[in-house]
């Protein structure tokens, strides 16, 4: 039996499930857009304020999916998604879901796998904004999926971010997204370790901005340098050797210690490159590194 659907009306209908900061700012785009939005969340008063600019406010998860043909879904990870939909699951037939949740490529995959034998399509989307970012110029989001539901509702996500759709394969935008976040924790932690070290010598992160920003700001003509090499397997050591990074990270290592500030992270760099010089890599760029943490070893 097909689900019950609300009315419907001239504007176009979205439901957005999940209403933490990024979908209450998404919801919100869309009602300043003129569409017809309808909102749940399992803490149903975060849906107040979006009520009181237009939203609908639907009684049930199962509800929420029949409002509307597109449902946004932003939630922590995919088992959440699973929380609130399975008890739903029978409305999904001919809905298309926009998964925006965060997980692994593995879990994106599987969620598009059980939405689809559940009737429904299912869109992966790995979204790269904060929340005040959302409907801003230089906000975008990765799309996977089937190509016919991305280009059939592409006008509509683009109210919230600029597209860029890479594929069928529903893990490919999780991927994406996930490379993005490695680097992105990965290098906000290195500058939260000058901060330390830094204040640990009596300078202050504002003092040791300049010359962080300046790194960072070398860093694409670094990654562009190495990267045909890497593809193309070599690590000759005519520019930089393993043995010098060795070298240079123990000094980093010693001076956060003898600051007696956290040595977590420049330890685990420093543990990183002797796996590379007990591997016979000395002599090799450092580059040679990446091809240690291809695999895992114990």
């Amino acid at each position: 039996m097909a689900p019950e659907v609300f009315p419907m009306s001239s504007r176009q209908n979205v439901t957005v499930i999940g209403l933490g900061p990024m979908g209450q700012a998404m919801a919100q785009v869309l009602l300043d857009k003129g569409l017809h939005v309808t909102v749940w969340n399992r803490t149903a008063s975060r849906a107040d304020a979006l009520v009181a600019r237009g939203a609908v406010r639907a009684t049930s998860a199962e509800d929420a999916v029949a409002a509307s043909e597109l449902i946004v879904l932003s939630l922590t990870d995919y088992d959440a998604m699973y929380t609130v939909l399975e008890p739903a699951s029978h409305a999904l037939i001919g809905r298309t879901l926009v998964n925006l949740s965060s997980d692994t490529p593995a879990k994106a995959r599987a969620g598009a796998q059980w939405v689809t034998e559940h009737g429904g399509i299912h869109l992966t989307g790995g979204v790269n904004a904060s929340p005040s970012g959302i409907g801003q110029p230089g906000a975008f989001a990765f799309y996977s999926g089937p190509r016919h539901a991305f280009e059939a509702h592409r006008s509509t996500l683009e109210i919230l971010t600029s597209t860029d759709y890479r594929g069928e394969d529903p893990g490919l935008a999780a991927l994406l997204y996930q490379i993005g976040m490695t680097m992105f924790w990965t290098s906000t932690l290195s500058y939260w370790q000058v901060v330390a070290l830094a204040d640990a010598n009596g300078l202050t992160a504002t003092d040791v901005l300049p010359y962080a920003t300046e790194t960072m700001t070398g860093m694409p003509d670094f990654f562009s340098f190495y990267a045909e090499r890497i593809d193309a397997g070599e690590h000759p050591g005519d520019v930089d050797r393993l043995a010098m990074g060795m070298a240079s990270v123990e000094h980093v290592l010693h001076t956060n210690a003898d600051a007696g500030v956290d040595t977590t992270l420049p330890a685990a760099v420093a543990a990183l490159f002797r796996r590379g010089m007990d591997a016979g890599h000395a002599t090799d760029s450092f580059s040679s590194l990446v091809e240690l943490m291809k695999t895992t070893n114990t």
